[in-house]
């Protein structure tokens, strides 16, 4: 009684390594996409516990794979196809190479992968990996010679400035991409809980001018005011960390916490942000497969993953 059925097989899946059976692009320099999939399983993790997080690529995936024949039928979520007519599709460059100790060379490789993919038109969608993905994919952005707003959607506002004697962490991500020339505005999403902001990491964050919409708001408010907190003539930079997602929804993170948005309130900022401002790059981290729930948070964290590509194809289209 413990074997599973291939309910793949009743969506006519097909055997695929990419994600949603994307082409797969090996040559970043020549890609022609209107986003593409990297996967970036470490930057600088905590030696304490090391790239705990590297089978987050491919664990999306494999959530995927049951509806890779399925690409082109009608998606809800995002009103149509995932790639209509005249859209212009997502690829998968695959996995950056990463280091269990160089974590020197992880940066220097997400941020070649990230500047060579935006200097083409193409928005990078990072796959982590812990959240000290985002660091060096917010700081290559900045060889664009433009300027962003990140919207950070995540239970934990990350600015410390060293923790376990490390700069380049998980903890320190929106504290080093305020240190950032290119970045002239933050705004965070999803707050909730005790995290590892001290008092006056909060603080500083406030002083910077960091705008804080907390899960607590999201939920009693909805999320409209986030999108009017979104400057006009800006583009986004939107870091997901997925335990911005209650634990009902992505049970598939180390930082689990009650109380987190839901798929409908992602999926509508998601949405909403794009139609504020174009997305010129984005990372999902935290992704912990090892510790999903039969495959449920996989599948949420792939589908919006899905969503978000279809948002930034139809906008390169003009058609958001």
């Amino acid at each position: 009684m413990s074997h599973k059925a291939d309910l793949g097989a009743l969506f006519g899946a097909q055997k695929a390594d990419t994600f949603l059976g994307l082409q797969k692009c090996d040559d970043l320099a020549s890609a022609s996409a209107s986003s593409a999939f990297i996967g970036a399983p470490a930057a600088t993790p905590y030696g304490s516990v090391g790239a705990y997080a590297k089978n987050g690529p491919a664990s999306l995936r494999t959530a995927m794979a049951a509806l890779t024949a399925n690409r082109d039928r009608y998606n809800f979520d995002i009103d149509g196809p995932v790639f209509p007519v005249g859209c212009l599709p997502a690829v998968d460059c695959g996995d950056l190479p990463y280091s269990e100790t160089d974590f020197a060379s992880n940066r220097a490789a997400i941020a070649a992968a990230t500047a060579t993919l935006a200097g083409r038109g193409i928005t990078p969608i990072v796959i982590g990996g812990d959240d000290s993905v985002p660091i060096p994919m917010i700081e290559a952005m900045g060889s664009t010679g433009r300027r962003f707003t990140i919207l950070q959607i995540d239970a934990h506002i990350d600015w410390r400035d060293m923790h376990m004697g490390e700069r380049l962490g998980l903890s320190s991500t929106m504290r080093r991409a305020s240190e950032m020339g290119h970045i002239d505005n933050i705004i965070q999403v999803g707050a909730r809980g005790i995290g590892s902001a001290h008092q006056d990491d909060y603080r500083d964050a406030l002083a910077w001018g960091a705008q804080f919409f907390t899960a607590k708001q999201i939920h009693v408010e909805g999320v409209a005011a986030v999108f009017s907190a979104i400057p006009k003539d800006t583009e986004l930079i939107i870091c997901f960390d997925i335990d911005a997602l209650d634990p009902s929804v992505a049970p598939n993170t180390i930082g689990r916490a009650p109380g987190g948005l839901s798929y409908a309130q992602l999926l509508a900022l998601l949405e909403g942000a794009a139609k504020q401002a174009p997305i010129a790059a984005m990372d999902v981290a935290e992704i912990l497969p090892e510790v999903d729930i039969d495959g449920l948070g996989g599948l949420a964290v792939s589908r919006l993953v899905v969503a978000a590509m279809g948002l930034i194809a139809r906008q390169k289209a003009g058609m958001l």
